[in-house]
């Protein structure tokens, strides 16, 4: 959890990153940016800054060989952290770099910003922190203005500081292990995306109890669309209840040990079995650790809600929202109708 509440932004650079697809340059401020005795201006570029990061998503610097002290942008912001006067050049050579990454024809143009941040809280441990943020988008705001005695509208293009772009917030904690990094990208989707977090960054996932909670809870979605599905005859209601048995096991659960979760959710051994088998497939295919025993993180339940699905889709005629009690839903065929039906049983009406 980010807490800046007491943050003060001790320095800022703004440069404007032009298209490199488009051959716009770069163009760099010849100073750091004067706003200490502006407190609202202050007040507004923290909230746009730090309000977008709000899960507990961790990452660390790296190179293809796993060692962050090889990562460019390690080496720049351990020297800002050594020496926080070192942000306006250090700002020149990241500015550079972005420029550089910014291959893909999707990535647009933007103002560019590096601040030092002092007094953040992460999880309970306060430090100071550089921020990298770049915004993409401008949009139109309607201006109301006086003229002689008369008020009239006008237009005006600037940034909506409830929409950050891009951006990333390195905490001066945890350097041996890259430093504790939380990273956003609003913008690109799909492949141009991974230009921000791995071309220009160079960040991998920090391996904590977020990062072992998602990664269990999308083994077992994926388990049950590669292998617990239709083509292995296995009827619908009951792929949905393995997701929900899934899910539930942890929300309701604030530990999360391999055995209870097999007994509690997979239950049956050849399932188990199978299971086990896509586990070590899953692990090998993405490079991804599957630990056996870890704390819950419950904002990544939360996160990954979204893709446990428990509809049963019929036709196009109905949707039913199945969120328990398998044994209260049968399945049959009218064979007067030609026509497949399930049967619902409940106590109350709502």
């Amino acid at each position: 959890m980010i807490d800046y509440s007491q943050v003060k932004i001790e320095n800022l650079v703004i440069h404007q990153i032009g298209s490199r697809t488009e051959g716009e340059p770069v163009r760099f401020s010849k100073s750091p940016v004067r706003l200490f005795d502006d407190e609202t201006v202050g007040d507004v570029l923290l909230s746009y800054f730090f309000r977008p990061f709000k899960t507990e998503a961790y990452f660390n610097f790296t190179d293809e060989n796993e060692e962050p002290e090889n990562n460019l942008m390690f080496q720049w912001l351990t020297a800002v952290f050594e020496s926080p006067d070192q942000l306006y050049d250090t700002s020149i050579k990241v500015a550079e770099h972005l420029y550089e990454q910014s291959n893909h024809p999707k990535i647009r143009g933007g103002e560019f910003y590096m601040a030092y941040f002092s007094n953040c809280v992460v999880d309970g441990e306060v430090t100071d922190a550089i921020g990298i943020f770049k915004s993409e988008n401008k949009e139109t705001f309607l201006k109301v203005y006086l003229k002689d005695q008369t008020f009239e509208l006008g237009t005006q293009d600037g940034i909506n500081i409830k929409k950050l772009d891009k951006g990333c917030i390195v905490f001066n904690t945890e350097k041996e292990a890259g430093y504790k990094v939380t990273m956003v990208d609003n913008i690109n989707k799909g492949q141009e995306a991974r230009f921000w977090k791995d071309d220009f960054l160079g960040l991998m996932p920090r391996e904590d109890n977020y990062y072992f909670t998602k990664n269990y809870l999308n083994l077992c979605r994926d388990f049950v669309t590669d292998v617990f599905n239709d083509e292995h005859e296995v009827p619908k209601p009951d792929q949905i209840d393995m997701l929900n048995r899934s899910y539930d096991f942890f929300n309701k659960n604030n530990n999360f040990k391999k055995d209870e979760f097999e007994q509690q959710v997979i239950r049956h051994p050849e399932v188990i079995e199978a299971f086990n088998d896509y586990r070590q497939a899953f692990q090998e295919e993405k490079e991804l650790p599957l630990n056996d025993n870890f704390d819950i993180a419950k904002t990544a339940v939360k996160t990954e809600k979204k893709h446990f699905k428990s509809v049963l889709k019929l036709d196009k005629n109905f949707h039913v929202y199945v969120h328990g009690r398998r044994d209260h839903l049968e399945r049959g065929f009218d064979s007067e109708k030609g026509l497949n039906y399930y049967k619902l049983y409940f106590e109350v009406e709502h």
